[in-house]
């Protein structure tokens, strides 16, 4: 929520979760959207040497997939991180294995949907992180009110 990012953060923390990143400055996101406005058949590939060019050599470039062969383009292009968006969990469980057996040391996030239910099975994937966008963005409000019972102190 704006101006509650501090707090959001600091929330997730004090539940055992961690943060990765504070904010979009902290490392290039290329999402779903970026790759469909750059277009082409190696547009996975582009995208990362764009971010590549253009960002400092310090931010790790984290692009999203959502198929095996966006993930295969992912991993050939050197991204640092591939975010497995929506994936059912025999196909990250594929990207995984694939990974491991091309020896590439790139950081799998799984992402999209991610309920606290399915964390085991994802875990148990071999992914390397698991993002759970509801801690922060559905969250439940806390009902805090200040209720003054005045008549009772008239005298």
């Amino acid at each position: 929520m704006p101006g509650l990012r501090l707090l959001e953060k600091q929330a997730v923390s004090d539940g055992g979760g961690r943060n990765h990143r504070f904010g979009l400055a902290d490392g290039v996101l290329i999402k779903d959207n970026h790759l469909a406005a750059i277009g082409g058949v190696d547009r996975v590939t582009n995208a990362i040497a764009r971010a590549r060019e253009r960002a400092p050599h310090t931010l790790r470039v984290e692009v999203e997939v959502t198929t095996l062969a966006e993930f295969h383009e992912a991993l050939a292009a050197g991204a640092d991180i591939i975010l497995l968006d929506n994936m059912e969990t025999a196909t990250m469980a594929a990207a995984v294995r694939h990974r491991d057996g091309a020896g590439r040391q790139v950081l799998l996030e799984a992402s999209g949907g991610i309920t606290l239910g399915r964390i085991r099975e994802i875990a148990e994937t071999g992914v390397d992180l698991i993002s759970v966008g509801a801690l922060t963005h559905s969250a439940p409000a806390l009902d805090i009110s200040l209720d003054l019972d005045l008549d009772d102190n008239v005298s």
